[in-house]
């Protein structure tokens, strides 16, 4: 017998409370973003394709997340489409109005200045969205009702809370200033105390969330399959990010690993407290 999918919609009283806590996450998560001087600028000098790439990159990463996160006990792949895109919308929406009042945007400005200035809020503020409507929504899962991601999922996961923190910080010059005053003996130490702390963030410290280890499995196993592999993908998210921002070019190649090790200890934090989020 074939399978059915039962979803449970909200009424339009909680539709719309929903979606007041939708902006409010939005406006929560981006307004590091939203005050920070250099993140206008951005919306300026920022590449027009290398823009459009991020945000094409964010729709297909919130439709996983919510599957995560949905708050609905079955969601089909139609409605985890059309709650990114409410994100996306609800994220833009908060900028444009956060923006005008700040007067970092206004009608005398050329139509791709405001959008870009727009656009780069938008990454930040829908995660802030989704994560909103999945944690404060009208029908919120009980605990032991959220899909229980696997390994994929856990890396998924962790490169969704690396991208979170790492997108708030990377337009600021003190990621480039740190990476300038660092030697590489303190970006080494970095690199262990940021495994180290992603470790016992998710396994020591037995925080709401975190994740169980499979029966039998040892440190090192432990340590290599989600410590490592996931500061891995910590560096490559963070290499993407400060490519997409402009921190890479005419950087050599020591000083483009500097900075992403730098960016990679907020971002291994995010990646590591990922799941107490969702």
């Amino acid at each position: 017998m074939a399978s059915t999918e039962v979803t449970v919609g909200p009424t339009r009283r909680e539709f719309w409370i929903g979606l007041g806590r939708a902006f409010a996450g939005a406006l929560i998560f981006a307004v590091p973003v939203l005050m920070t001087m250099e993140a206008w600028a951005l919306g300026f000098h920022l590449h027009p394709l290398r823009l459009a790439l991020l945000l094409a990159v964010t729709v297909p990463m919130l439709v996983l997340l919510h599957k995560y996160g949905g708050f609905r006990e079955t969601v089909m792949l139609r409605d985890r489409i059309a709650d990114a895109l409410v994100a996306v919308l609800v994220a833009a929406f908060a900028a444009t109005a956060v923006l005008l009042i700040f007067g970092i945007v206004n009608a005398e400005m050329p139509l791709r200045e405001v959008v870009g200035k727009i656009a780069v809020q938008v990454v930040p503020g829908s995660l802030g969205a989704s994560l909103a409507r999945a944690q404060l929504g009208p029908s919120p899962l009980e605990d032991n009702e959220i899909p229980e991601p696997g390994y994929a999922g856990e890396l998924f996961l962790m490169v969704v809370g690396a991208l979170f923190l790492s997108v708030n910080i990377a337009p600021t010059e003190e990621v480039v200033l740190i990476a300038y005053k660092m030697n590489p003996w303190q970006e080494v130490a970095l690199v262990v105390g940021t495994l180290g702390l992603m470790h016992a963030f998710v396994y020591e410290l037995e925080f709401r969330g975190t994740h169980n280890p499979e029966p039998g499995s040892g440190f090192f196993s432990i340590f290599f399959r989600y410590a490592i592999v996931g500061y891995a993908l910590v560096m490559l998210v963070n290499l993407y990010i400060l490519w997409t921002f402009g921190r890479t070019d005419g950087a050599g190649l020591s000083e483009t690993l500097s900075a992403v090790v730098v960016l990679s200890f907020p971002g291994a934090l995010g990646a590591a407290v990922a799941r107490l989020i969702l």
